[in-house]
């Protein structure tokens, strides 16, 4: 019968094949590993669920919440009226962009951060005449850059300084991870703004002025004509006028008629429009218009109520929509939402929005019940693009949010609290703030996240108790024939390719136990290797898939699978020539 160490790396070594086979959610792969440590013994039953009660795991909560509250505050809106003023060369461009990016990942969710500011850089971009695939990609990589500063950046600084706490006694403090990240960041920023444009594709780096067809808020959009409506017996060129808006074909009874400018519209015509969305909105209203369900028409009014919004999602490359027709997706929504439009680069004007079938990367505007909207954002795989205030703009509470947050983090500098109380404090102060509302207030938390936090904690400790990471330790990295800068390269190397293929948090949940077992084995400081998976976790820079700040750019940057490696790879060999020699001198 295999012994305890045996047993934990079995079980290690099926939860990370599930993980790279890919067919499975993340964490229902961390819930069967759950299963399966608790059936063998290696967690006793009573403490087998207490991940869910970690620290850690509710501090990554409240920081979702908190995220989520900054986003609703305006604090980056603030930031990206400035971006306007430094677009006169790609170099401060870039700079303005990223650097706003990789500063607000410190401190808030990094894909929240990339995704409030995707929209300005494509809009910036266009008028700029670059290409938005020079900016996105460096954004993203600077996104996940931001996130290595300091405890709240990212759950992979919160898991390695809950196992710095169980090994030495206490945690790691909110800037700790800045000695060694803030420099890691900054390098790393450096090479995307100086080298990283030469390493992008050309077709990313030399497409010119962003296609018309493709901005954030150009939509392609269906519009009924109802009976009673100004529209009805109108001429085509009189409501369209100066708008900006392009109707491409009326569909009228089972026909499709050419949207000749004198065109006369009668009652049920349906229009093909591709426009701005505040326009299509000023239009809707103004000439009495309603939206179209297929043949149906909704009335946009209907919107404005209470308990719906409009949100901007992204279709993520395994999302259950792809290659289904948009048609379906009030269907299959249970009515609860609606595709009011559609993103695409390379559209063509003349297909009918419900005939479009979903591709990886499509922008999505939805319409839907507030409280319907984040459930199907994941059972869809969408991912939140930008809250633009689609409907009535809410007044920002930047000072108030800051604050709050501010006192948050000087009260758990300065040692009066622990950071999990001081965020659920931050959070109420949110609440009584107004800053965020109670109706929504956990519609921030990535409940699939946390499921796999608290469901891979117990694998994570029984890998320590076993022996297992001792095991895998000396496997992997072959102890006493190497000095211990080249263990701890080794481990951060390692750290960064298991993070290109499965989830950051959990690469620090396995990967943690293991380089304590390395330090404990090489006499050096735990702290220095812990930092050095807390760094790696954070490098997901070689493929699409190994970070949602990658998979967010894919589409709207006209990137391929095999583009980031170019620029991904010698980042990460920066990274790893910055990060040694510092982790040594500050944590050795």
């Amino acid at each position: 019968m295999p012994g305890p160490a045996t047993t934990a790396l079995v079980i290690l070594a099926a939860v990370i094949a599930l993980f790279l086979w890919g067919r499975l959610r993340h964490d229902v792969v961390a819930l069967i590993g759950l299963i399966a440590t608790g059936l063998s013994g290696l967690v006793p039953s009573e403490q087998l669920f207490a991940g869910f009660g970690h620290p850690a795991v509710l501090t990554v909560a409240a920081a979702l919440i908190l995220s989520a509250g900054f986003e609703r505050a305006g604090v980056i809106a603030v930031a990206a009226e400035w971006v306007e003023r430094f677009t006169a060369t790609p170099f401060l461009h870039g700079l303005a962009l990223t650097g706003i990016v990789t500063v607000a990942s410190a401190f808030m969710n990094n894909v929240g951060a990339l995704a409030l500011m995707m929209p300005v850089a494509i809009g910036t971009a266009r008028r700029a005449g670059r290409a938005p695939g020079l900016l996105l990609m460096p954004m993203a990589f600077g996104a996940l850059l931001g996130g290595m500063t300091t405890l709240m950046g990212t759950p992979p600084n919160l898991i390695v300084s809950a196992f710095r706490e169980t090994a030495v006694g206490s945690p790691f403090g909110v800037f700790d991870f800045s000695r060694v990240g803030v420099p890691v960041a900054v390098a790393g920023l450096a090479f995307l703004l100086l080298l990283g444009p030469r390493l992008l594709p050309a077709r990313a780096r030399e497409g010119g002025r962003a296609p018309a067809s493709f901005d954030v808020g150009t939509y392609t959009v269906e519009l009924i004509v109802p009976e009673g409506s100004r529209a009805d017996g109108a001429i085509l060129r009189d409501l369209v006028g100066e708008s900006g808006l392009v109707v491409t074909e009326v569909l009228r009874e089972g026909r499709v008629l050419p949207a000749f400018n004198f065109r006369r519209l009668k009652a049920g015509d349906i229009l093909l429009i591709r426009g701005v969305v505040e326009e299509i909105e000023e239009a809707a209203g103004r000439l009495g218009l309603e939206v179209a369900r297929g043949d149906r028409a909704v009335d946009p009014a209907s919107f404005d109520q209470a308990g719906y919004e409009a949100a901007e999602v992204l279709v993520a490359r395994g999302s259950p929509l792809i290659g289904r027709p948009v048609r379906e997706f009030g269907l299959i929504a249970q009515d609860r939402a609606l595709v009011v439009g559609l993103a695409r680069e390379d559209v063509d004007v003349t297909d009918r929005l419900g005939e479009m079938r979903f591709r990886p990367g499509d922008i999505l505007l939805v319409h839907a019940e507030s409280e319907a909207l984040p459930e199907l954002m994941r059972r869809f795989e969408l991912l939140p693009l930008a809250s633009r205030d689609l409907n009535l703009g809410r007044p920002r509470r930047v000072l108030p949010a800051l604050a709050i947050f501010g006192a948050a983090v000087a009260a758990t500098v300065a040692g009066l609290v622990p950071i999990t109380l001081a965020f659920f404090a931050a959070v109420v102060g949110f609440l009584l703030a107004r800053v965020l509302r109670v109706e929504n207030l956990y519609d921030a938390v990535d409940w699939s996240v946390i499921v796999l936090l608290g469901a891979m904690f117990p694998l994570g400790h029984a890998l320590e108790s076993s022996g297992a990471s001792r095991m895998a330790a000396e496997a992997l990295l072959g102890l006493g024939n190497l000095p211990v800068w080249a263990v701890l390269g080794a481990v951060l190397v390692v750290t960064m390719l298991v993070s290109d293929v499965i989830n950051n948090a959990a690469t620090a949940l396995l990967m943690a136990p293991i380089a304590l077992s390395v330090a404990r084995a090489t006499g050096a400081s735990p702290d220095m290797f812990l930092m050095a998976v807390a760094i790696g976790a954070s490098c997901a820079f070689l493929t699409p898939i190994g970070h949602q700040a990658n998979t967010l750019v894919m589409g709207p940057g006209g990137y391929r699978f095999g583009d980031y490696w170019r620029l991904g790879l010698p980042l990460e060999v920066v990274i790893v020539l910055v990060a040694v020699p510092l982790l040594m001198a500050l944590w050795g």
